[in-house]
């Protein structure tokens, strides 16, 4: 990849052909096999993992004429502008020597988790540390027998804040008392939003996007091929 980090947008081959009478130039177009978000991870996770983060999201859908490639990174302690500026570069290179992404241009677009992802893994909830957050328990037990319908009733939902959270499970305080929990006992977590930490977790996300800008002068992407 040349030093500088846009690519010029590529055209796919046009293919021109006469119909069985000799006429003008065939209009069919050829169907392009999708890509799966799949073989695009395990190609880049590597990359991403040698960066220092974690790859926590791969999408990829049509945009016009160009595909459009986002990847969610993240890391202990959040990531910033220049991580997300360098590893944008490193997965630019990687994509440009294989042939994950098919013959039809794509755009990349690189940024870190929002407020709103679901803390579903125990270090979701590590780098949520000190933060308010709310969760609804599971059942307490898969095996016993299911309720009626009519005295079926929601989980109930917890709000506490982070205090510890390892491999095994968290710890969070309620209403002044900690209170400890396995994973299986949890689902999703979700942040909240605290009035006191908004213009933090806004300048967080505007990083982000900064760096993107920064990287690609593209309106926070690359284009590829």
């Amino acid at each position: 990849m040349s030093s500088d980090p846009r690519h010029a947008p590529s055209r796919p081959r046009r293919v021109n052909s006469r119909d069985a009478n000799g006429g003008g130039p065939s209009r069919e177009r050829r169907a392009t096999p999708p890509v799966d978000p799949a073989d695009v991870a395990r190609l880049l996770e590597p990359v991403i993992t040698a960066a220092g983060m974690d790859l926590e999201e791969v999408r990829v859908r049509p945009a016009g004429r160009r595909r459009l490639l986002r990847l969610v990174v993240d890391a202990d302690g959040g990531v910033g502008l220049d991580q997300i500026a360098e590893v944008s570069r490193d997965v630019s290179a990687r994509l440009d020597a294989s042939d994950v992404m098919g013959d039809v241009p794509y755009t990349l677009e690189v940024s870190s988790p929002g407020i709103d992802r679901p803390l579903t893994e125990p270090r979701h909830w590590r780098r949520a540390q000190g933060r308010l957050v709310s969760v609804s328990l599971t059942a307490p037990d898969d095996n016993a027998a299911p309720a009626p319908a009519a005295s079926a009733r929601p989980a109930p939902t917890l709000r506490g804040r982070v205090l510890v959270a390892d491999e095994a499970g968290v710890t969070l305080e309620l209403d002044g008392d900690r209170a400890e929990f396995d994973y299986d006992e949890l689902g999703p977590g979700q942040v909240q939003v605290e009035f006191g930490r908004v213009a933090e977790d806004t300048v967080g996300d505007g990083d982000s996007q900064a760096a993107n800008r920064a990287q690609s002068g593209n309106g926070g992407s690359q284009d590829g091929h």
